[in-house]
């Protein structure tokens, strides 16, 4: 990140104070990790309602905290990939609520120093593979790997769905609030699976519209019908049209009354929007039920509805983007001229998006976008940044543009969180990104992101600051990046980035902003 060579930069490098801001540890008994946006408990008592999961979305201090958040005891470097997907330290993520409280369904168990995830769920009773293996066996058009490979997974426990995916060319968006469920996403990320804090309250995902090949829910607990059937009608502005929702609970084929009620209201809330039952299945060697649903392609049944309900969204004044924006109330139209499904998996990356903006330029903009990051990966970032590739696995690009370093990225054994900046430039590539079959999330950086300490190995930040600067102060950001294995990449237009690995966190937030301030070379 500093070019230790240039002499003006060492004679500037102070790494205890920058700007007169002295850095504390993070206080209290959850210090270790905590997240601004979601533990900010003086504006959840003083909520009025929290009918719908209002506790649970972002609630965001003023001023921004600018403590350091300080390792647990015990901390260690965590496992590699692949052995991280079944197995990771204890004192990184020291939380055993799970192992008790889900004993019976093996989600994860504590032996020694070590946590292990053997496969089990509260719906995986013969393991995550048979699970899935089952699945697929009763939706074979699908085509997992190929035609379906961006998923979304509702509520997903320890994330096992989407790391059993990750072998079939699959990458799934694993996603559940922080809750009672004790550091479930936390646990996700310490095994290098792709997931993110969010839950399905009084506001949109922080996802484009027509994004998921396919949405998954097992036991995920979310009230579909809720609030006037809201948060169905989000996942499917999320839902790619001709794209799946399975849905894997108990009302699906329990018998008494209570559950009959739920399943009726179900397929009558999915009927309005015209999703097609393509089957309801019972799996007999591990009593499981599963519904899957189709949503359309074309918006003919729309019109055709016996009743407007939900109405069709006027699109001339809904908010394109998803960031702070309440759930719709109405139901999205597919335009009958709207691109179609994506290239199968792997041309999926390469070839033309569907939903690349239509702008003369537009396309250029996109090839040069991918090759540019395709030969800066190659040529400097692979062998000439020193950067331990080896210890690399969950990757953030934190201004994604059109995913084109993530696309040069997809040899290596890592994943990348693309994050298209709020307020969003046009064009908005987002949708570009999942078309290419990857993942990413919208952000405003003058806010925390969701996710828990020490989660990434990697930051990537290529012309991001200047507009940072414009409207907040990023000293916040910086306090919220990375932790002491943590690598940051810095570029700008046409500068090549360079870093520097292992800068105890008050280290860190004094080197970016002094990157900023041009007070020492920084590219």
């Amino acid at each position: 990140m500093v070019d230790n060579a240039n002499p003006a930069a060492g004679a500037a490098t102070n790494y205890n104070q920058v700007a007169d801001i002295e850095w504390e540890a993070c206080k209290g008994p959850v210090a270790v990790d905590y997240i601004p946006c979601l533990d900010n408990w003086k504006a959840i008592k003083a909520l009025r309602s929290r009918r719908h999961m209002e506790h649970r979305e972002r609630h965001c201090p003023d001023p921004s905290p600018r403590c350091l958040v300080p390792l647990p005891e015990g901390y260690k470097i965590p496992v590699l990939w692949p052995k991280s997907r079944d197995m990771i330290w204890y004192n990184n993520v020291p939380h055993p609520k799970l192992v008790e409280y889900k004993k019976d369904q093996r989600w994860v168990m504590k032996k020694g120093e070590y946590f292990y995830f053997p496969g089990g769920g509260t719906q995986f009773r013969n393991g995550v593979n048979f699970y899935i293996n089952s699945i697929e066996k009763t939706l074979p058009g699908s085509e997992w790997g190929k035609k379906t490979r961006v998923i979304l997974d509702v509520g997903c426990g320890v994330a096992s769905f989407g790391g059993a995916l990750l072998g079939r060319n699959i990458i799934t968006m694993s996603l559940a609030p922080k809750d009672e469920h004790e550091a479930q996403i936390q646990f996700a990320l310490e095994r290098g699976i792709p997931a993110v804090l969010s839950v399905i309250g009084t506001r949109r995902l922080p996802f484009p519209d027509n994004s998921f090949d396919l949405i998954h829910c097992a036991r995920c607990r979310v009230h579909w019908n809720a609030d006037g059937g809201k948060p169905m009608l989000e996942l499917n502005r999320i839902l790619r049209p001709g794209g799946y929702f399975i849905w894997s609970a108990t009302p699906v084929y329990k018998k008494d009354d209570w559950h009959k009620n739920i399943w009726r209201t179900i397929v009558a809330l999915t009927e309005t929007i015209c999703w097609t039952q393509v089957t309801r299945s019972f799996f007999r060697s591990s009593h499981i039920g599963v519904a899957i649903f189709q949503k359309p392609v074309l918006s003919s049944c729309y019109h055709t509805r016996k009743e407007n309900k939900p109405p069709l969204c006027d699109m001339s004044s809904r908010p394109s983007n998803s960031w702070y924006v309440p759930l719709d109330s109405c139901l999205v139209p597919l335009q009958d001229d709207a691109p179609k499904w994506p290239s199968a998996w792997p041309e999926r990356l390469t070839d033309k998006p569907p939903r690349l903006p239509s702008e003369p330029d537009g396309e250029e903009m996109y090839k040069g976008d991918t090759r540019h990051w395709s030969a800066l990966v190659s040529e400097v970032y692979l062998g000439g940044l020193g950067v331990n590739w080896s210890s690399v696995r969950n990757v953030m690009d934190m201004n994604a543009g059109y995913g084109g370093f993530a696309a040069a990225l997809i040899s290596l054994p890592v994943w990348v969180m693309n994050v298209v900046p709020v307020p969003v430039q046009e064009p908005d590539a987002l949708p570009v990104i999942y078309d290419r079959g990857l993942i990413g999330i919208y952000h405003d950086w003058c806010e925390s992101f969701n996710t828990y300490p020490r989660t990434y190995d990697l930051l990537h930040a290529s012309s991001l600051f200047g507009n940072l600067t414009k409207r907040c102060d990023v000293i916040e950001m910086a306090a919220d990046g990375p932790d002491t294995e943590t690598w940051w990449i810095f570029g700008g237009s046409g500068q090549h980035g360079s870093t520097n690995r292992g800068f105890p966190n008050p280290q860190i937030p004094s080197l970016v902003s002094q990157c900023i301030s041009r007070s020492v070379s920084c590219w």
